[in-house]
């Protein structure tokens, strides 16, 4: 048989079965905004996992807790009551979990080595007896799970595993000895692939509040004095001596702080005068996405297109106090070439002095001030959206920061705090005058959240108000033709967000303005890739792949949100479009488009092995609206 004709045999086999198994009758059909284009693709829920069921181990969880019942995938105390009406009444439904069980990485593992033995240094362990690791390998090997593969990524890529015994995948570089093998020609060509790490000394220093903020305390000085910022004043004042003294002046203070001078030099429009560090027109920015956002994420993003990436909100407080778990967030890695890293704060002291701190000691090419929060944590500190509404905190926020940095200072805000009062138009022309490098406005209020659509009609009105400040837009973006829509505004540029979450090589579909028909086995390969980067970022220890795996299950709860473009009638699928039960041309693309927790587990399983005897998941959010 021709291989041709056999891989369509099957095909005609396969598609046979799922219609006989999961066909309904047209009254029965499930009612959706989304249109899919054939019938034999919609199924009910009940059909749907039946189908997903029937390829799974009989050995499942679910059998193995003896509960026959479908779970939920909420945890216990969050079910939703019977009296649905009482319950709603007495409190509302919101968008987080957040009695989700909440288990450390190190915890899957009971016992586990010192790092002393790990590492094979010559010296003994600093804290001899009072040590709680093991120091016997052979004892270490008797406990150690199972390996998860004969490759090690990072042994294949670098020539040298830094994890060694305690690796998941140590047959590759242990030898009969238990010691870690080395490939010499591999680790003389790789290099160090990520910077912005935490020095030691720094983080001493900081935990002892030693480190030293001359910029800061300097600029905090004329704030209590009720002046405006030094180099402000100086350009402000110089600007009427003419355009040279005014430059010469700021480039003094602070040669980047373009857009101040453009304010100065006001009677000098006519004069086209570029003094941006960076060029952020029309180019395609990934948003900064809390959890999901990380270091491996944007590595795929990148590699689909994404033109500028920053790192996860970071909150300055923590920053400032040495904490590694904030730092980590700083992380680059080479492949980003236009990168920066988001503050979170809400007061000009501890705003400065990161922004003092960081300009110090790593590697970014812009600063970006979170003013779009709008969880309560933040919100409730003057922080995020809050930040909005105190205009004169603010301005002390941006000036002071701009008076430390040699890099540009961007803002990302929403329309404003209240549903029906939007307050941004009022905001960025003060914005243009703070010295403000670029504005990314995202087109809902703090109060909306996701339940309406972006409005890019007020985007468009603010980006006017704006110029010569670059403004990007940010708001259900989720096709090339929602991007084509985006772009006859007058936005600079695109910001995507959830979009880049449900299908990352959305920033290919934009450049080559196309829909991509990607099949399960691709979509399966770019789980793969992020799989790998995430052992390369957070280790292939057991601590590090149960990390790994906690963010992809992160990331396919939105995942599992994206339609295949070969089963719509209709192009393309909205970001807000709830999709139907329906089966995909193929039992992995049917699972991706499950959401019920256990099946991202079992995709996770394909990638990174089984979960541990005590694992459990629950995603941090839950769409309220979708």
């Amino acid at each position: 048989m021709e291989p041709q004709r056999g891989a369509a045999l099957i095909k005609e086999q396969y598609v046979t079965h799922t219609h006989q198994l999961l066909m309904i009758p047209d009254s029965q059909s499930v009612v959706s905004d989304v249109c899919l284009r054939l019938t034999r693709f919609l199924t009910t829920k009940e059909k749907f996992h039946e189908f997903l069921a029937s390829a799974r181990p009989r050995a499942s969880r679910d059998e193995a807790d003896g509960d026959p019942e479908e779970p939920s995938g909420e945890p216990e105390q969050k079910r939703v009551k019977l009296d649905r009406d009482a319950e709603q009444k007495k409190k509302k439904m919101r968008g987080q979990n957040k009695s989700r069980p909440h288990i450390k990485p190190q915890s899957y593992e009971e016992r586990r080595l010192c790092p002393s033995i790990v590492q094979e240094r010559d010296t003994e362990c600093v804290y001899g007896e009072k040590c709680r690791f093991l120091h016997d390998v052979s004892e270490y090997m008797c406990s150690k799970a199972a390996d998860l593969g004969d490759q090690c990524y990072l042994f294949s890529s670098f020539g040298w595993c830094q994890y060694g015994v305690t690796c998941r995948f140590s047959r590759a570089h242990t030898s009969p000895e238990l010691k870690n093998l080395r490939n010499e020609e591999l680790c003389r060509r790789s290099t160090d692939t990520v910077s912005n790490h935490l020095d030691k000394d720094l983080q001493r220093r900081l935990r002892k509040k030693q480190q030293r903020f001359p910029g800061a305390e300097a600029y905090l000085k004329t704030v209590s004095r009720g002046e405006k910022s030094t180099h402000t004043s100086h350009a402000a004042g110089d600007a009427a001596n003419g355009p040279e003294t005014a430059v010469q002046r700021l480039n003094t203070l602070n040669p980047y702080s373009h857009l101040q001078l453009k304010q100065s030099l006001s009677t000098y429009v006519s004069e086209v005068i570029v003094f941006s560090q960076v060029d952020f027109r029309d180019k395609l920015y990934l948003a900064p996405l809390t959890t999901c956002g990380n270091l491996p994420f944007r590595r795929v993003c990148k590699r689909f297109g994404a033109d500028i990436t920053c790192g996860e909100m970071a909150m300055v407080t923590n920053l400032l106090q040495g904490q590694a778990s904030e730092w980590a967030l700083l992380k680059r890695h080479a492949s980003e070439d236009l990168f920066g890293v988001q503050l979170e704060g809400c007061f000009p002291d501890t705003m400065t002095r990161c922004a003092e701190l960081l300009n110090q000691n790593i590697d970014v090419d812009f600063v970006d001030i979170n003013s779009g929060c709008p969880i309560d944590l933040v919100y409730k500190k003057g922080g995020g959206c809050g930040l909005m509404t105190r205009t004169s905190k603010f301005e002390q926020i941006v000036r002071g920061m701009n008076s430390v940095l040699d890099v540009p200072l961007t803002v990302k805000i929403r329309t404003g705090v209240q549903q029906n009062c939007s307050i941004a138009h009022k905001l960025i022309p003060e914005m243009k005058k703070w010295g403000v490098s670029l504005v990314t406005l995202h087109g809902r209020s703090r109060e909306q959240r996701y339940t309406k659509s972006a409005d890019w009609e007020y985007i468009d009105t603010c980006s006017k108000l704006a110029a010569p400040v670059p403004l990007f837009g940010n708001g259900d973006i989720l096709t090339y033709e929602d991007a084509m829509k985006a772009r006859e505004t007058g936005v600079s540029g695109i910001m995507v967000a959830r979009g880049a979450l449900i299908k990352p090589w959305l920033f290919t579909e934009i450049k080559e303005n196309r829909h991509w028909d990607i099949s399960s086995g691709e979509r399966l390969d770019i789980l793969r890739d992020f799989t790998n980067y995430g052992l390369e970022h957070w280790g292939s220890d057991t601590q590090g792949v149960e990390k790994t795996r906690s963010f992809l299950l992160e990331w396919l709860s939105f995942l599992c949100r994206y339609i295949p473009v070969g089963l719509l009638e209709r192009v393309p699928q909205k970001i807000n479009e709830r999709p139907p039960f329906y089966m995909g041309r193929d039992y992995m693309e049917s699972l991706m488009a499950s959401q019920h927790v256990d099946d991202w587990i079992r995709i996770s399983e394909m990638l990174l092995g089984p979960v541990p005897k005590n694992f459990s998941f629950l995603p941090k959010h839950k769409a309220n609206a979708y």
